[in-house]
Protein backbone atom coordinates (compact mmCIF):
# COMPACT_ATOMS: atom_id res chain seq x y z
CA UNK A 1 0.00 0.00 0.00
CA UNK A 2 1.68 3.23 -1.13
CA UNK A 3 0.33 5.77 1.87
CA UNK A 4 1.71 8.57 0.10
CA UNK A 5 -0.21 8.28 -3.10
CA UNK A 6 -3.58 9.14 -1.20
CA UNK A 7 -4.63 12.34 -1.90
CA UNK A 8 -8.22 14.32 -1.93
CA UNK A 9 -8.32 16.97 -4.20
CA UNK A 10 -10.81 20.21 -1.77
CA UNK A 11 -12.83 21.56 -3.79
CA UNK A 12 -16.24 22.57 -2.32
CA UNK A 13 -16.00 26.27 -0.38
CA UNK A 14 -13.86 29.11 -0.02
CA UNK A 15 -12.93 31.33 2.62
CA UNK A 16 -13.31 35.12 2.50
CA UNK A 17 -12.19 36.64 5.60
CA UNK A 18 -14.31 39.87 4.88
CA UNK A 19 -17.08 37.02 5.20
CA UNK A 20 -16.56 36.17 8.92
CA UNK A 21 -17.69 37.05 12.02
CA UNK A 22 -15.70 39.49 14.51
CA UNK A 23 -16.18 36.71 17.20
CA UNK A 24 -15.11 33.53 16.58
CA UNK A 25 -18.03 31.93 18.95
CA UNK A 26 -20.31 33.36 16.45
CA UNK A 27 -18.84 32.13 13.47
CA UNK A 28 -18.06 28.71 15.26
CA UNK A 29 -21.95 28.64 15.70
CA UNK A 30 -22.43 29.49 12.16
CA UNK A 31 -19.96 26.64 10.55
CA UNK A 32 -21.74 23.96 13.36
CA UNK A 33 -25.17 25.02 11.76
CA UNK A 34 -23.96 24.57 8.55
CA UNK A 35 -21.93 21.13 9.34
CA UNK A 36 -25.47 20.03 11.13
CA UNK A 37 -27.28 20.93 7.80
CA UNK A 38 -24.64 18.90 6.18
CA UNK A 39 -25.56 15.84 7.99
CA UNK A 40 -21.45 15.75 9.40
CA UNK A 41 -20.89 12.57 11.09
CA UNK A 42 -19.93 12.98 14.90
CA UNK A 43 -20.20 16.52 14.49
CA UNK A 44 -19.25 17.31 17.74
CA UNK A 45 -16.19 14.87 18.17
CA UNK A 46 -13.41 16.82 19.19
CA UNK A 47 -9.44 16.27 19.70
CA UNK A 48 -8.76 16.75 22.94
CA UNK A 49 -4.66 17.91 23.27
CA UNK A 50 -3.16 18.34 26.43
CA UNK A 51 0.15 18.31 28.24
CA UNK A 52 1.13 15.03 29.72
CA UNK A 53 2.50 14.83 33.39
CA UNK A 54 5.80 13.99 31.45
CA UNK A 55 5.41 17.14 29.25
CA UNK A 56 4.80 15.24 26.01
CA UNK A 57 1.73 16.14 24.35
CA UNK A 58 -1.18 14.09 24.36
CA UNK A 59 -4.67 13.50 22.52
CA UNK A 60 -7.91 11.59 22.43
CA UNK A 61 -11.34 12.29 20.99
CA UNK A 62 -14.05 13.70 23.53
CA UNK A 63 -17.59 15.31 22.72
CA UNK A 64 -18.35 18.93 22.43
CA UNK A 65 -21.43 19.46 24.94
CA UNK A 66 -22.28 22.97 24.93
CA UNK A 67 -21.03 26.31 23.26
CA UNK A 68 -21.10 29.27 25.58
CA UNK A 69 -18.53 31.84 26.41
CA UNK A 70 -16.05 28.74 25.37
CA UNK A 71 -15.90 24.92 24.27
CA UNK A 72 -17.66 22.58 27.11
CA UNK A 73 -16.84 18.43 27.39
CA UNK A 74 -17.73 16.40 30.64
CA UNK A 75 -15.14 14.03 31.61
CA UNK A 76 -13.65 11.91 34.89
CA UNK A 77 -11.44 14.66 37.07
CA UNK A 78 -9.24 11.82 37.80
CA UNK A 79 -8.90 10.31 34.72
CA UNK A 80 -5.66 10.75 32.34
CA UNK A 81 -6.40 13.85 30.89
CA UNK A 82 -7.70 15.58 34.54
CA UNK A 83 -4.98 14.91 35.59
CA UNK A 84 -3.11 16.62 32.77
CA UNK A 85 -5.34 19.56 33.06
CA UNK A 86 -5.02 19.86 36.99
CA UNK A 87 -1.46 20.15 36.84
CA UNK A 88 -1.47 22.14 32.77
CA UNK A 89 -4.87 23.99 32.52
CA UNK A 90 -4.18 24.88 29.16
CA UNK A 91 -5.07 22.58 26.37
CA UNK A 92 -6.02 22.80 22.38
CA UNK A 93 -9.30 21.33 20.32
CA UNK A 94 -9.35 20.29 16.66
CA UNK A 95 -12.46 19.86 15.09
CA UNK A 96 -12.45 18.34 11.66
CA UNK A 97 -15.52 17.97 9.05
CA UNK A 98 -14.59 16.13 5.88
CA UNK A 99 -17.88 16.23 4.72
CA UNK A 100 -17.39 20.15 4.36
CA UNK A 101 -13.79 20.16 3.70
CA UNK A 102 -13.42 22.41 7.13
CA UNK A 103 -10.85 22.23 10.28
CA UNK A 104 -11.51 24.32 13.65
CA UNK A 105 -8.67 24.61 15.74
CA UNK A 106 -8.96 26.32 19.06
CA UNK A 107 -6.55 26.78 22.24
CA UNK A 108 -7.42 28.23 25.62
CA UNK A 109 -7.19 28.13 29.23
CA UNK A 110 -9.28 25.25 30.82
CA UNK A 111 -11.60 26.26 33.88
CA UNK A 112 -14.37 23.35 35.67
CA UNK A 113 -17.53 24.16 35.08
CA UNK A 114 -19.84 25.35 37.41
CA UNK A 115 -21.63 21.76 40.06
CA UNK A 116 -24.88 23.12 38.36
CA UNK A 117 -24.12 22.86 34.51
CA UNK A 118 -22.31 19.33 35.58
CA UNK A 119 -25.57 17.87 37.31
CA UNK A 120 -27.34 19.54 34.74
CA UNK A 121 -25.79 17.68 31.81
CA UNK A 122 -25.35 14.44 34.04
CA UNK A 123 -28.71 13.92 34.70
CA UNK A 124 -29.88 14.74 31.12
CA UNK A 125 -27.75 11.65 30.17
CA UNK A 126 -29.34 8.17 30.29
CA UNK A 127 -29.35 6.12 33.07
CA UNK A 128 -26.70 3.75 32.18
CA UNK A 129 -23.89 6.51 31.22
CA UNK A 130 -24.71 7.42 34.47
CA UNK A 131 -23.88 4.46 36.46
CA UNK A 132 -21.21 4.19 33.69
CA UNK A 133 -19.56 7.35 35.60
CA UNK A 134 -19.68 5.92 38.70
CA UNK A 135 -18.21 2.16 37.50
CA UNK A 136 -15.16 3.16 35.74
CA UNK A 137 -11.94 4.45 37.24
CA UNK A 138 -11.31 6.11 33.97
CA UNK A 139 -7.77 5.99 33.04
CA UNK A 140 -6.82 3.18 35.01
CA UNK A 141 -5.45 -0.07 35.01
CA UNK A 142 -8.16 -3.15 35.55
CA UNK A 143 -7.75 -7.17 35.77
CA UNK A 144 -10.38 -7.68 33.07
CA UNK A 145 -13.73 -6.97 31.55
CA UNK A 146 -15.48 -8.93 34.42
CA UNK A 147 -13.90 -6.41 37.13
CA UNK A 148 -15.78 -3.74 35.44
CA UNK A 149 -18.77 -5.61 34.96
CA UNK A 150 -18.57 -6.12 38.88
CA UNK A 151 -18.43 -2.56 39.22
CA UNK A 152 -21.19 -1.81 37.28
CA UNK A 153 -23.39 -4.03 39.96
CA UNK A 154 -22.05 -2.67 42.25
CA UNK A 155 -23.30 0.68 41.35
CA UNK A 156 -26.87 -0.52 40.33
CA UNK A 157 -27.01 -1.86 43.94
CA UNK A 158 -25.44 1.21 45.08
CA UNK A 159 -29.01 2.81 43.65
CA UNK A 160 -30.77 0.49 43.27
CA UNK A 161 -33.47 2.41 46.48
CA UNK A 162 -31.54 5.05 46.59
CA UNK A 163 -31.77 8.71 44.30
CA UNK A 164 -29.20 9.02 41.76
CA UNK A 165 -26.10 11.43 42.68
CA UNK A 166 -23.34 12.52 40.27
CA UNK A 167 -19.80 11.62 41.31
CA UNK A 168 -17.79 13.75 42.47
CA UNK A 169 -15.05 13.07 40.44
CA UNK A 170 -16.90 13.63 37.44
CA UNK A 171 -17.99 17.16 35.53
CA UNK A 172 -16.98 19.44 33.01
CA UNK A 173 -14.93 21.84 31.71
CA UNK A 174 -14.74 24.74 29.90
CA UNK A 175 -12.00 25.54 27.18
CA UNK A 176 -12.09 29.71 26.83
CA UNK A 177 -10.39 30.25 23.81
CA UNK A 178 -7.89 32.75 23.02
CA UNK A 179 -6.91 31.83 19.71
CA UNK A 180 -9.29 30.29 16.86
CA UNK A 181 -8.37 28.90 13.54
CA UNK A 182 -10.94 28.22 10.75
CA UNK A 183 -9.75 26.24 8.11
CA UNK A 184 -11.12 25.98 4.20
CA UNK A 185 -10.04 23.25 2.12
CA UNK A 186 -8.88 24.35 -1.25
CA UNK A 187 -7.39 23.04 -4.90
CA UNK A 188 -3.66 22.41 -5.03
CA UNK A 189 -3.66 22.53 -1.30
CA UNK A 190 -3.56 26.09 -0.93
CA UNK A 191 -6.14 26.39 1.54
CA UNK A 192 -7.95 29.09 2.99
CA UNK A 193 -7.26 30.00 6.56
CA UNK A 194 -8.40 32.55 9.20
CA UNK A 195 -7.03 32.93 12.41
CA UNK A 196 -8.83 35.10 15.33
CA UNK A 197 -6.05 35.65 18.44
CA UNK A 198 -7.10 37.74 21.61
CA UNK A 199 -4.99 41.12 21.93
CA UNK A 200 -4.09 42.48 25.04
CA UNK A 201 -7.15 44.61 25.42
CA UNK A 202 -9.12 41.46 25.05
CA UNK A 203 -10.43 42.29 21.76
CA UNK A 204 -10.11 40.00 18.54
CA UNK A 205 -7.39 40.33 15.79
CA UNK A 206 -8.33 38.84 12.74
CA UNK A 207 -5.43 37.69 10.42
CA UNK A 208 -5.08 35.41 7.04
CA UNK A 209 -2.52 32.32 7.01
CA UNK A 210 -0.47 31.30 4.57
CA UNK A 211 -1.62 27.44 4.00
Amino acid sequence: MNISAIRKEYSLKTLDISDLSNNPIDQFNVWFQEALAAKVIEINAMTLSTIGLDGVPNARIVLLKEVDTGFVFFTNYESQKGKELAKTPFASLTFFWPELERQVRVKGKIEKVSPKLSDEYFFSRPIGSQLGAWTSPQSQKIGSREELEERLKAAENKFKDTTMTRPPHWGGYRLNPNYVEFWQGRPSRLHDRVAYEKNEKDHWDLAILAP
